[in-house]
């Protein structure tokens, strides 16, 4: 049985609750968090979750978390995230 379309809307926003949830407790917000409302009345299977803008903080903020170096004092300094360490040359 395929989902109604406030099923697909109700699972949508389920994930987007528990993702703001999960992301809250490893210190990182994301202010515009949503279901994208382009894609609820669509005929896709669910509806796009729409990761919104944050600041340069946060998304530092995020980049250390999903690099497993977050402390929870706050995102790396600019310029010291793991992707910015100079390569080793061989």
């Amino acid at each position: 049985m395929a989902l109604t379309a406030m099923e697909r809307i109700r699972a949508a926003e389920e994930a987007v609750e528990q993702l703001r949830t999960e992301l809250d407790r490893a210190g990182v917000v994301l202010p515009s968090l949503r279901i994208d409302p382009l894609t609820c009345g669509g005929h896709v299977l669910f509806p796009l979750v729409d990761l919104g803008r944050c600041n340069m903080d946060m998304a530092l903020r995020l980049v250390a978390v999903l690099a497993g170096t977050y402390s929870g004092e706050g995102a790396p300094p600019v310029g010291d995230t793991p992707s910015s360490a100079p390569a080793e040359r061989s």
